[in-house]
C-alpha cells in the first residue's frame, strides 16, 4: 500500500511540475521594466521579428516554427524572446532574485551558450550562412549599455560625499572656549 501511495504522490508531483513549466514564461514586456535598454535592443533585433519573416505557409510549418517561434505553442510567445534564450522568468524575475546573480541562476535564469544558439543557427539552417558565434554575440549585444549604466551608478554612489554630521556630532568635536592646543 505504501508503494502505491508513493507512486501516486510521485505522479502527482511530476504532473504538477510539467504543468507549472508550461506557464513559466512571462513575456518580453515583463523584462522591459528593469532592463529597458536590453528590451529596446531586442525589440529592434531580428529575433523579435523571427516569426514575422515567415510566409503564411511557413508559419504553419513546425520545422520553421521550431526556430522562428519555439515557444509559440506552449508559451504563446511569438518570435525569439528574452525567455527563449534566458529561460522562463516566472521564478527569477522578482527584483530581489535578480539582484543576486547566483540566486537568479538557481531560480532558472540561463546564460545562453554557443551550443544553445547552434540549436537553430546550424548547418541545416535554410539561410545557408555560416554561423560565427562571436560575431553573432556582438550583433545581439543587449547588455553592454546596461552594464555601463550600472557601473556609473555604482561609481557615483561611491563618489558621493559623506552625509553631513548632525549638529550634536559637530558640537561634540568643538573645542571649549579658551582651550588651546
Amino acid at each position: 500500500m505504501t508503494s502505491l501511495v508513493l507512486r501516486a504522490c510521485s505522479l502527482l508531483v511530476l504532473c504538477a511540475a510539467s504543468t507549472a513549466a508550461a506557464y513559466d514564461f512571462l513575456g518580453a514586456e515583463s523584462c522591459q521594466a528593469c532592463h529597458p535598454d536590453a528590451y529596446a535592443a531586442w525589440k529592434g533585433s531580428s529575433h523579435a521579428r523571427a516569426k514575422d519573416v515567415l510566409s503564411p505557409v511557413q508559419q504553419r510549418d513546425a520545422r520553421c516554427l521550431s526556430c522562428h517561434a519555439p515557444n509559440d505553442v506552449d508559451q504563446k510567445q511569438a518570435g525569439v524572446t528574452c525567455e527563449t534564450c534566458h529561460g522562463g522568468g516566472q521564478y527569477y524575475s522578482p527584483k530581489y532574485v535578480m539582484k543576486d546573480p547566483e540566486l537568479a541562476r538557481l531560480a532558472g535564469l540561463v546564460d545562453p551558450t554557443e551550443k544553445a544558439c547552434r540549436a537553430c543557427h546550424d548547418a541545416s539552417s535554410p539561410s545557408l550562412k555560416p554561423f560565427d558565434f562571436a560575431a553573432a554575440l556582438k550583433a545581439m549585444d543587449h547588455w553592454s549599455v546596461e552594464r555601463e549604466k550600472r557601473k556609473k551608478e555604482q561609481s557615483s554612489s561611491r563618489a558621493r560625499p559623506a552625509p553631513a554630521r548632525s549638529f550634536a556630532a559637530w558640537l561634540s568635536h568643538q573645542k571649549p572656549p579658551g582651550f588651546s592646543k
